[in-house]
This record gives C-alpha cells, structure tokens and sequence, in this order.
C-alpha cells in the first residue's frame, strides 16, 4: 500500500475523536490525533478478557489477552494471562459455558493471583507501548474496560494510567463501513476472518483477541483499497 493509503486509516481508529488538541476530563490538554506526522505516537491495545458473569461488582476476570498494534495493525506484542478468581464459587452459568471454567483446570493451566496477574500486565504495557499513547479496543469495549477497570483498581493501578481516555469497540468500525450485523460469527467472514471458537475450554481471551485483531486489519484493508480506488488515475 502506499503511504498516503495508510495515512488516511488512523481515520477508522479515531472516527469519534477530534483531529485538534482537546482537554481531556481531567482537565489536562492531551496532544492532536493521529495525523501523518502524529500518528507514530499512538497505538492501539485489543484486549478480550473472559470472567464469571457480568457484573464487575461481584464477578472477576478469570483471564486476559492483550494484543498491542500500531494504528495499521502491526503487532507490538501480546500477553495471555489465566487468573484465579478470589470467589470462584460466584460464577454464573452462562459464564461456564461460554468459557468453561473450572478451577482445578485453570490452576493445571498456570492461572496466577490477581495480584500478579496486574503486575504482568503493568509491566507488558510499560515495555510494549514504549512511550505511545495507548488506545483500549475491544468487541465489547463496554464490558471489557469495566473488568479491566475494576482488576487494576482492586489493586492499586488504574485504568487512565495506562490507557487514553477514549475506547474504540471494533464493530462500530465494522458498522462505518455498512455492516449491520454486528455479531462477530456475521462481521469476521465480512473481512475473510472466521468466526472465534465456540468451544468453551478452548475460548479464551487470546483467542478472542486474536478475532478482534484480524477483523480490524480486514477493515484497515478495506480502508486502504476504498482509498487508493478514490485517488485519481
């Protein structure tokens, strides 16, 4: 692709935000959005999290998986973590059978305190976003960032330290070029991806991210080619 394609994607990424410097709710000025000469700044971090029900006032993540990109869908790094919950006895049905959890199966399979499980992700975020500023994207970005806000506030981190204040989710990116049906087994074989596992012990937070991450490099794809087609000959 031609660079003057790529410049033109961070406008999928950013399609809520401003292209000027804005004050963020705290009050503080954030720097402009994505433009050619800004964009190498930025970043964006997929994450999918699996947990035991809905609520993250009483449920828990019981695993996490980060893939980090540049705003074309490079890959940075990535991060899989299996979490042991604190009350895994408040796990709901429709929880265990999406994601089949199972305590003596997730300890057999490395899962870690919660503790240690925001220390590994403090410490992937540091050295991978090397300087960008991160932008938190996910399918649900709803219910992931409420997880994931709760997990670092539950020990001592926060989600503003890590991530810019603005959430992306992938399929309003989808529904901005003319999907309607949002549900991923409809969106993924839009953009040639297939749908993620419906198998429960094998649908985890990497693999959900994983979809997540292929489906948005479909729509960067697609971005570009609509780009180049408009471009005069």
């Amino acid at each position: 692709m031609r660079r003057s394609a790529l410049s033109a994607l961070a406008v999928i990424a950013l399609s809520a935000c401003a292209t000027a410097a804005r004050p963020a709710p705290d009050g503080q000025t954030r720097p402009p959005f994505p433009t050619t000469e800004t964009r190498a700044a930025f970043g964006l971090a997929h994450v999918d999290v699996e947990t035991t029900g809905l609520d993250p006032d009483y449920h828990e993540m019981i695993d996490a998986g980060l893939i980090y990109t540049d705003l074309d869908g490079r890959e940075l790094g990535r991060l899989y973590v299996r979490i042991l919950p604190t009350h895994p006895e408040r796990i709901s049905e429709g929880a265990r059978a999406v994601n089949g959890f199972d305590l003596a199966d997730w300890t057999s399979h490395g899962a870690v305190s919660e503790a240690e499980a925001v220390r590994q992700i403090l410490d992937f975020h540091r050295r991978v976003s090397a300087g960008r500023t991160m932008i938190f994207t996910a399918w649900n970005a709803q219910f992931d960032t409420r997880f994931m806000t709760a997990l670092l506030a539950e020990h001592g981190a926060a989600f503003r330290e890590l991530f810019h204040y603005h959430v992306l989710d992938i399929p309003s990116m989808a529904w901005g070029q003319g999907i309607e049906n949002l549900a991923g087994r409809t969106v993924g074989p839009r953009y040639g991806v297939a749908p993620e596992t419906s198998v429960p012990q094998e649908h985890i937070g990497m693999t959900g991210v994983e979809f997540n991450v292929a489906v948005y490099r479909g729509i960067v794809a697609r971005r570009a080619a609509a780009t180049l087609d408009a471009q005069p000959r």
